[in-house]
């Protein structure tokens, strides 16, 4: 029900309209191209009900067709009106709408009750970056709109076929004006935002001070949360009872996000910084390619899903993400996927800045976000394997006997395992393919899915993350998957199988009329497929076109473990990350002004009086109070100005906490002197440390780093310009140099400085073909804990590119725990909360080996943990690698003269008994970051490198 309020006049003209639209259809000589614009319902009634000629009343009296009791003239033109409503080629007209003040989207649900919505001219330009404007300041040009405006946003719609031409999100600038003195313009309105100036007008003063004041009233009883100055400086407000849950690894992660792309019902939005569309994102592979994204993508865009994906477009020459094939490779699979790419380096002159924000957003309602990109590599589990040998492999081969080579089931080194057909007259080969994906058209007897979920049902069910009441509320149990035996327990159906065998199951298929071969399938199912099984710091990415085929020997090289973080956020919380998206998706859209993207809509955000009308939840979500958080300037999001409020939030964090932080990040870049370095992360935790000294109290910073940045080279040379570049930024911040930590806080209080803040890293073995093998494990997570009761997760970085803005696109939440248990504190009873405590235990579980086991962790501060536990178990961990390995970095190595000869003499090579002993009492994955590794270098990158000509912003 809606208030309409027209005169006599004004419903005669449309009566009068619709009488020509009919005698339109009628006609038999119509033009082509408007019989196909008749719509399929035309077809139908066509005949418009008789309008009351005579009214006893002048005909310009305004008609209220609400007022009460109504005259029969009013109720008259209700019914006429009524009548015109049921038939929908007359519904559906644009004088119809005009007159009712209605659009498409008034009663759309989720976009919240219908607002004001009338018939406007309006200026083009007004864009606030002059890349946008295009002179359209200068050479301006009107027209005629239908404008919509709803609780968070307005927008503009073209009059006949009511496609949305524009939208303006209400943010902190948000402001209207009217009248020719302000405007410029006769009955002319201008509304602003951080992004544009939008200046329309209006048929008559009068309604020219209506639209003013109704949009007004409109925004300030409906749209405050945007409005308003948020904390940190942030574009969203904090969020009440938020469901919220975290992510340690990948695994779980990527099947949660699996599982609500499966319960999507209107649309997807997709951001990474680089996305592969080949990813499975249900580990072990064990139905097929069910569960793989491009599948996936394509399963839901065929069932009427909108899926928008945003990609950071990289500079081909510096990085090899291939982003022009994930876009394309996605976009041939259904018209419902749209996929833009963001910045083109040309245009906008844009060469060192990235889109790295991480984020899938389900209907508006489920958001999940943090470091853990949809690509090669991200998905692990506690486990942290090095290997992936023991896998489901396939010999395919012609009807001559196997060799013993091949019974064995021994691969040949260096192979690829890509999915191709086997020539036909080539000899016997051995291969190892991912039986998943043979699109070559060799067809493996394999079990189908309900086949398999019979059998997995008979084994243990694991899975990573268990919660119970609990240790604080929450008590994570990591069990770990395995498919071993499935294979054994499986048999195909009769006549399926000529013969079969203990390895596995043969069967027999004609690949052409004078060409047979035989297929056996054996071993357990593999969890990294070709290009997933990567160490990049040994090779960076190539030929990401050819995703199935192996790109290093996983029969020689370990992988490298990957250690991330994720969170998922309902209701408001996940409109929020919505809005950012769309403004994104929205900004890119005009910017790029390409013809082939033209046909690609205009997002627009839902309302958020529909927000807590979740259509699913993520399994174990738990309330807490949010607020999403990002970086973001003129180049990544298309306004004046920038927005910094993770590097807020994180100050913030760092300066309210009175007992200990916790933070792993994927570099530490800090300690600002306002030339180099601008973020003052590490400037607030030398503050919060020496204020506990002073106090006499005790306070703990935990800080987790990778051993090596994440760059191609071999630390056994020095391991290249990049890398001993970010060594050095790295270095600065912690222990080197007049801004470094350890030493501001050595200067105030000596030796105790180890008393107040660890630096540590993760290191794991594992045996390859026989032979103890050691791998640093990646940290990429950018995690903050406080006192057990804040928590910082996203994608930011503890650099000036991730938090300062103008530089890399972030995104991230803060959350403050609303549900608080007991717990212990420096020895002293405190209540912590849910969320920061379960999350803060698990990690300390799993860093410390201590996951199965019951341990008292509830304490972080007290010396019998600090000292006893973490620091003495990172410490014994240190020195049996390297005693062990001799692996690198290390506290020993001091210049590039001892790097040369650092790896003689490891025990492993001289006594793998000995080092198997030694290897047995390893802890968890927790070492102590090398402080001291090519101290007496300078690492910075001379002049005359690639590295050093260009700005150091690059790499700080």
């Amino acid at each position: 029900m809606f208030v309409s309020e027209n005169s006599y006049k004004q419903v005669q003209a449309l009566h009068n309209t619709l009488r020509q639209y009919r005698a339109l259809l009628h006609l038999p000589l119509l033009a082509r191209n408007f019989q196909d614009r008749i719509p399929k319902s035309a077809s139908g009634n066509r005949r418009i009900p008789e309008l009351p000629s005579e009214l006893n009343a002048r005909e310009s009296e305004d008609l209220d067709l609400e007022a009460g009791p109504m005259s029969s003239r009013k109720r008259q033109i209700e019914n006429y009106l009524s009548s015109i409503l049921k038939i929908p080629i007359y519904r559906n007209h644009h004088a119809t709408l005009e007159v009712l003040e209605v659009s498409p989207l008034s009663f759309v649900h989720d976009l919240g009750p219908k607002g004001i919505e009338c018939k406007i001219q309006k200026r083009s330009g007004g864009y606030r970056l002059m890349c946008m404007n295009c002179c359209n300041d200068i050479c301006t040009h009107w027209s005629q709109r239908w404008l919509v405006v709803k609780d968070s946003f307005l927008l503009y719609l073209q009059s006949k076929d009511q496609k949305i031409c524009g939208v303006l999100l209400f943010d902190k600038e948000f402001s209207i004006s009217s009248g020719k003195g302000i405007t410029n313009v006769k009955n002319g309105v201008v509304i602003t935002n951080l992004s544009r100036t939008l200046t329309i007008r209006c048929p008559s003063y009068q309604q020219c001070l209506w639209l003013s004041h109704e949009v007004n009233e409109l925004v300030q009883k409906q749209c405050t949360s945007y409005t308003m100055e948020n904390r940190f400086g942030s574009y969203a407000p904090r969020r009440e009872n938020s469901l919220t849950r975290w992510f340690v690894n990948g695994e779980r992660y990527f099947s949660e996000v699996a599982d609500a792309m499966e319960k999507a019902k209107e649309e997807i939005f997709i951001t990474d910084w680089w996305l592969s569309p080949e990813i499975f994102l249900k580990r072990p592979v064990v139905e097929g390619n069910y569960w793989r994204l491009d599948v996936m993508l394509k399963r839901k865009a065929e069932a009427g899903v909108k899926i928008f994906v945003l990609l950071y477009k990289e500079v081909e020459m510096a990085l090899g993400i291939n982003s022009y094939y994930s876009k394309h490779c996605l976009m041939s699979l259904h018209p419902n996927i749209k996929v833009l790419r963001h910045p083109d380096h040309l245009t906008s002159a844009v060469l060192l800045w990235a889109h790295h924000e991480k984020m899938v957003v389900i209907d508006q309602s489920v958001a999940f976000l943090g470091g853990i990109d949809l690509a090669y590599g991200r998905c692990d589990n506690a486990d942290h394997r090095l290997t992936d040998i023991g896998s489901v492999q396939k010999n395919v081969h012609h009807e001559e006997p196997m060799n013993q080579h091949q019974k064995n089931g021994e691969g040949v080194a260096g192979q690829k395992t890509s999915l191709d057909a086997p020539d036909p007259c080539a000899s016997t080969e051995t291969i190892v393919p991912d039986i998943t994906s043979l699109d070559s058209g060799v067809k493996v007897a394999r079990p189908g899915r309900d086949r398999w979920q019979k059998a997995l049902k008979k084994m243990p069910q694991h899975t990573s993350e268990t919660f119970t009441e609990s240790d604080g509320g929450v008590q994570i149990e990591e069990r770990h998957k395995t498919i071993s035996g499935i294979l054994q327990k499986w048999r195909p159906g009769r006549g399926r199988s000529p013969r079969r065998n203990k390895r596995g199951v043969r069967t027999k298929m004609e690949l052409s009329a004078d060409s047979c071969v035989s297929v056996e399938v054996f071993g357990q199912a593999r969890y990294w497929h070709g290009k997933d099984y990567c160490n990049f710091i040994l090779k960076d990415f190539e030929q990401l076109d050819k995703p199935f085929d192996d790109f290093i020997d996983r029969f020689r090289t370990p992988r490298m473990p990957w250690h991330d973080i994720g969170v998922a956020v309902h209701g408001a919380s996940a409109r929020d990350v919505a809005r950012h998206f769309i403004q994104r998706w929205n900004f890119t859209k005009r910017v790029k002004q390409k013809q082939s993207i033209a046909s690609f809509p205009e997002l627009v955000p839902k309302s958020f009086i529909t927000a807590d009308n979740l259509p699913f939840t993520v399994r174990g979500a738990i309330s807490a109070n949010v607020q999403v958080l990002r970086s973001v300037g003129e180049w990544s999001a298309g306004f004046r100005g920038h927005e910094k409020s993770i590097l807020e939030a994180y100050l913030w964090a760092i300066k309210e906490s009175q007992h200990y932080v916790y933070i792993e990040n994927q570099f530490f870049i800090s300690c600002s002197d306002d030339k180099t370095i601008y973020n003052s992360i590490g400037d607030v935790l030398v503050e919060k440390i020496l204020e506990a000294h002073s106090a006499n109290r005790r306070y703990r910073v935990y800080i987790l780093l990778p051993l090596l940045p994440g760059f191609q080279g071999d630390i056994k040379t020095g391991g290249g310009n990049a890398i001993q570049t970010i060594m050095h930024f790295n270095y600065r911040t912690m222990c080197r140099g007049k801004y470094s930590i350890v030493e501001r806080v050595k200067a105030a209080v000596g030796r105790e400085w180890m008393n107040y803040i660890s630096f540590c890293s993760l290191r794991t073995h594992d045996s390859l073909n026989g032979k103890p093998v050691t791998e640093l494990i990646y940290i990429h997570s950018k995690l903050l804990i406080a006192d057990d009761r804040t928590v910082i997760i996203g994608s930011a970085n503890i650099n000036d590119r991730s938090l300062l803005g103008r530089r890399d696109s972030e995104m991230a939440i803060v959350l403050e725990d609303s549900h608080l248990v007991d717990s212990v504190m420096d020895g002293m009873p405190y209540r912590a909360g849910r969320f920061a405590l379960g999350l803060r235990m698990y990690c300390f579980r799993l860093v410390l080996g201590k996951l199965k086991q019951a341990f008292d962790l509830y304490d972080p501060v007290c010396e019998g943990f600090y000292k006893g536990v973490w620091m003495t178990v990172a410490g014994r961990n240190t020195t049996i690698f390297e005693k062990v390995f001799k692996c690198l970095p290390s506290d020993h190595v001091l210049n590039f003269g001892q790097l040369k000869n650092w790896s003689n003499g490891a025990l492993v090579n001289e006594d793998p008994a000995r080092a198997q002993r030694q290897l047995a009492k390893i802890q968890g994955y927790l070492v102590c970051f090398p402080l001291f590794f090519l101290k007496e270098e300078h690492l910075q990158p001379a002049l005359n490198t690639k590295e050093g000509i260009v700005p150091s912003e690059l790499w700080t």
